[in-house]
C-alpha cells in the first residue's frame, strides 16, 4: 500500500501555482511558491483520501507515472491511517474482533478506524500488526 499520487502543478493565472490530481479530483490546492504548492498538495491529498473513507468509498488506485506530472505522497501519519482502514475493510473482521486482537475496548478500535480521529503512530502500527500487516519505511530525495 503506497499513498503516492500523480499531481499536475501549473502556474496559476492569478499568481502562484495550482495543484490538481487526475486520480483524486477532489484534491485541489495552490501555493505562492512551488515548495508551498507541494506541501499544500500533500495535505489536500490526505484530506481528500480520508474523505473517501468517511464516505465509505474505496480509495482510487494511483496511476502509474505520467509524463509532466509529479508524485506527491500523503504525510506518514495519514498514510498509516489509510492503511489501517483499508486493511481492516479487507479483513472481514468486526470492530469488536479488532479490539480483542489489540487488547483494547471497542471504542478505542472505533477511534483508530475513524479517518478523522488523530491516532498515535504506535496505535496505528499495532492495528496494522493485528491485521497481518507490517510497516516498511522508505526515504527518498524530495522533488
Amino acid at each position: 500500500m503506497e499513498y503516492i499520487y500523480a499531481a499536475r502543478i501549473e502556474p496559476d493565472p492569478e499568481g502562484g501555482f495550482l495543484v490538481t490530481f487526475p486520480d483524486v479530483p477532489e484534491a485541489i490546492t495552490a501555493g505562492a511558491t512551488l515548495i508551498e504548492a507541494r506541501a499544500n498538495a500533500s495535505e489536500a491529498l490526505g484530506l481528500a483520501l480520508r474523505g473517501y473513507l468517511v464516505l465509505g468509498r474505496p480509495l482510487p488506485a494511483p496511476a502509474t507515472k505520467r509524463k509532466g506530472l509529479v508524485e506527491v505522497p500523503v504525510d506518514a501519519t495519514t498514510a498509516l491511517k489509510l492503511a489501517v482502514v483499508e486493511a481492516f475493510n479487507a479483513s472481514g473482521i468486526s470492530k469488536s474482533d479488532l479490539a480483542r486482537r489489540l487488547g483494547k475496548a471497542e471504542g478505542e478500535a472505533r477511534r483508530i478506524l475513524d479517518p478523522d480521529h488523530p491516532t498515535k503512530v504506535q496505535a496505528l502500527e499495532a492495528a496494522l500488526a493485528a491485521l497481518g500487516k507490517e510497516i516498511v519505511i522508505s526515504v527518498r530525495d524530495a522533488a
